[in-house]
């Protein structure tokens, strides 16, 4: 399965190479566009077949349940969120996320109750993806992956080193799947709120890819995204033309 994944991506960069959007309006984010809104209408149907009733399905358990089983999913992410604190040289930060899995996994019974935050130990997540972006690794192209939904190859191509740290490696691949069920469910049910704005957008796929784009500078730059001084310039061409004078003539009491 992994070589596939690997031969698909090698395609789509291979295909990127090779032509170059006409449009002097196409996003240079997203080279693969035409296919990545093909993708789009995929994972909307399949989404409206399966993943949807399934979500609401899995709502019928009491959400004290629920909210367990998704702590102790959180839960399995911390030793590698300690680690690229770590490779970041966030220190404080690392020791936040050593100290939560420690403490949830004991006291917080593998972590199906989150006792670490009341602590003032907060969740300090950080990727590989993210890591690779803060030390300047290019992002990539924008994608569509089938099921998965959107990123930039920098963020899905760090989460294989992500699965190697502890104790996913111990894990089978059933609670590997469920896992991966449980969070995906989860996630699906929480989405339901930004359903109503995604209908009423003009263009849903580029309102997602503008979402996502905002959440991963978001993660990146930990709430603090540069400033792109690029947006301004014109505004600054327009302030440097722009007198006073020109506009109001006070001994006429006239405007222009």
């Amino acid at each position: 399965m992994k070589k596939y994944g690997l031969l698909l991506l090698v395609s789509l960069l291979t295909a990127g190479c090779s032509s170059t959007p006409d449009d002097p309006y196409a996003d240079p984010r997203d080279p693969f566009e035409d296919f990545n809104r093909g993708m789009w209408e995929f994972n909307r149907d399949v989404d409206k077949a399966v993943i949807k009733p399934a979500a609401e399905t899995y709502e019928y358990i009491p959400q004290p349940i629920r909210t367990s089983l998704y702590q102790a999913v959180e839960n399995l992410e911390e030793p590698s969120s300690f680690v690229n604190n770590l490779l970041q040289w966030k220190v404080a930060d690392a020791g936040i996320s050593l100290g939560r899995f420690v403490v949830n996994s004991t006291v917080g019974l593998v972590g199906l109750f989150d006792v670490a935050t009341p602590m003032g130990l907060t969740k300090r997540e950080e990727s590989f993806g993210q890591t690779l972006a803060v030390w300047g690794v290019p992002e990539g192209p924008y994608l569509m992956l089938p099921l998965m939904g959107p990123t930039v190859v920098v963020d899905r191509g760090g989460d294989y080193a992500d699965g190697q740290y502890f104790p996913y490696p111990l894990l089978s691949w059933p609670l590997d799947v469920a896992r991966y069920a449980i969070k995906g469910l989860e996630m699906r049910l929480r989405l339901r709120e930004q359903e109503r704005v995604l209908e009423n957008s003009l263009d849903p796929y580029s309102f997602v890819k503008d979402v996502y784009y905002q959440r991963w500078q978001d993660q990146v730059f930990d709430g603090n995204p540069p400033l792109e001084d690029e947006d301004f310039d014109d505004f600054d061409d327009l302030d440097d033309d722009w007198d006073a004078d020109d506009e109001f003539d006070d001994s006429s009491g006239e405007s222009y």
